[in-house]
This record gives structure tokens, C-alpha cells and sequence, in this order.
């Protein structure tokens, strides 16, 4: 599968806003956005103004990037998020968020989301009883997401819910820290999202 090799903070100065790819780093003075809120590059300080659709390319690569897709894997969630029922924006941030690898991060098991990736590709949860390790599974209404047995008593998944308490998980999701596990209550809805998004101009882009 590929990767992203560089440096991720670039990514965050590119789109203009912290995207949160380094946990607890990006809540210090260390964090490079903080330092240099400008987009990389010799000329990342003179941009001018920009057109239609770039603006509309900037927000789907934010998306992309902040969910941790690849472009192929992007374009198929919007894809099915065009063919359900309702509308296609609101549509695609509900698929993207009920992606396992998001709603483990959301329920404070990882730190960030490329945290929650390694975990879930790594075995540490279970849904419903049974062992997934794809990050890109998607969530159903009722379905319980849980720390595997044997990694209960790993310092990096308390520490987590630790440093997670000053961000509340979604109202979508309940939580049960003794029993390190969550529940999808409902299906996740436009206003459950925390990151500023708009969706109109990624579906303008993909309807051209």
C-alpha cells in the first residue's frame, strides 16, 4: 500500500489549518503550523489570489488528508455516498467518519488518526466480538467497537484515553472506559464532524 513519506506538517501548512497528524504535539508550541502558518515552498508566503478550482481541489486534498485516503479510495466513498439516498456532501462525511480507523481515534483509543491506523491494521480491536483489522471497514448503527483482550493492559491505549478526556467523543458514539469500548449509537450526521469542511466543493469538483 503506499505511503505518505514526508514530513506531514507540510500538509497542514499547505491546507491552511492543523490537520492533527502528531497527537499531542500539535497542541504544544512545537507544532509547525504554530511556527509557520504559511504554506511550504520559496513562494508559500506570496500566493495571490486563487481560482474556483483550485479552492475546490485545496478542500477535497484537506478531506483526503485528514480521513488518510488514498485518491483512488477517496473518489470510491464519494462514489457511494453519490448513489445513497440524500444528500452527497452530507453523504460523504458520514461514510468518511464512520470509518473504523475514525471512530477509533474519535472514541480516544489513538491519539491521531494515523495512530488509530497502525492499531487497527495491528489487531488491537474487535467489532463485535470479531477480530478487524482494516481500517477502512465501515461502521453500523449498534455495532461495538473493543480493545482486543490481550491489549488492555498496554500504557499506549490508557495514555490515550487519558489525553483524550479535554476532547469529548462525538454524540454518535458512547463510550465505556472500564470496559475499553465504544458503541456506535447512531449513525454519524453533518454537525458531529469537528474539523471545518466544505463539502459542496468537493461534490462541484466531482461533478465536472
Amino acid at each position: 500500500m503506499a505511503r505518505y513519506l514526508e514530513s506531514v506538517c507540510k500538509m497542514c501548512r499547505r491546507e491552511g489549518m492543523k490537520l492533527f497528524f502528531k497527537a499531542e504535539r500539535c497542541y504544544t508550541d512545537k507544532c509547525s503550523f504554530e511556527r509557520r502558518s504559511y504554506a511550504p515552498g520559496q513562494h508559500g508566503q506570496g500566493r495571490g489570489k486563487v481560482s474556483e478550482y483550485a479552492l475546490q481541489l485545496r478542500e477535497k486534498q484537506k478531506v483526503k488528508r485528514v480521513y488518510g485516503l488514498l485518491e483512488s479510495q477517496f473518489k470510491g466513498t464519494f462514489k457511494d455516498a453519490d448513489r445513497a439516498k440524500g444528500i452527497t456532501g452530507e453523504n460523504l462525511i458520514s461514510l468518511l467518519e464512520r470509518r473504523l480507523d475514525n471512530a477509533v481515534y474519535r472514541l480516544g483509543f489513538a491519539g491521531c488518526r494515523v495512530e488509530a491506523r497502525m492499531m487497527v491494521t495491528h489487531g488491537y480491536f474487535r467489532v463485535n466480538g470479531r477480530k478487524v483489522d482494516i481500517p477502512s471497514f465501515r461502521l453500523k448503527a449498534n455495532d461495538v467497537v473493543e480493545i482486543a483482550e490481550k491489549r488492555k493492559k498496554e500504557e499506549r491505549v490508557h495514555s490515550n484515553l487519558k489525553a483524550a478526556e479535554r476532547h469529548p467523543h462525538p454524540e454518535w458514539l458512547s463510550l465505556d472506559k472500564d470496559a475499553l469500548k465504544g458503541t456506535v449509537t447512531r449513525l454519524p450526521r453533518r454537525d458531529d464532524t469537528t474539523l471545518p469542511m466544505h463539502e459542496q466543493l468537493i461534490v462541484e469538483l466531482y461533478s465536472k
